[in-house]
């Protein structure tokens, strides 16, 4: 083949190209354009299951850090040390201020919740039942204590164990 052949045999085939990817991408966007009226029908049905949803994606959280709470524990041949740091989770609109005052009460909870436990026993935990055990011993503390809770959740962010 000569050369001018070749260039528009090359031509050709990238109008080729270009047309089939204008086609595609026009029954994409049809495709789509269709799918809104059947997802409507679809959330009258379930209506409650997008609200929910709805609300989890536009809750917005502030995140203060509470960070190394020392705890010394007992194991069967010498102390032992943890260094915890945890994160109080609140809604966007509270006051950084307030959960910043909380935090030696968190220390607190933590310490006097941990401290009697055996070095074996916390080493063996799961860190998911570490955080909800700290969560509830938090809460349970600022109840008893009858202080308002100004956070919704106690997140454990980091755990050493020496």
């Amino acid at each position: 083949m000569t050369t001018p052949r070749l260039v528009l045999l090359m031509l050709i085939v990238n109008i080729a190209v270009v047309l089939g990817g204008v086609f595609v991408n026009y029954q994409m966007i049809k495709s789509a354009s269709l799918n809104p009226a059947a997802a409507a029908s679809d959330k009258e049905g379930g209506k409650e299951d997008g609200k929910e949803e709805e609300e989890q994606e536009s809750a917005e959280y502030l995140f203060v850090p509470v960070e190394k709470i020392i705890v010394s524990s007992r194991g069967e041949d010498r102390e032992h040390y943890f260094v915890i740091d945890l994160v109080l989770q609140a809604k966007a609109d509270q006051e950084r201020k307030k959960l910043e005052s909380v935090a030696p009460m968190v220390r607190s909870s933590v310490v006097a919740n941990l401290t009697p436990e055996k070095f074996e026993v916390l080493r063996a935990m799961p860190i998911g039942d570490v955080q909800a055990r700290l969560e509830k011993a938090v809460i349970d503390d600022f109840a008893a204590r009858k202080v308002v809770v100004p956070f919704e959740h106690v997140m454990l962010s980091k755990m050493i164990v020496q």
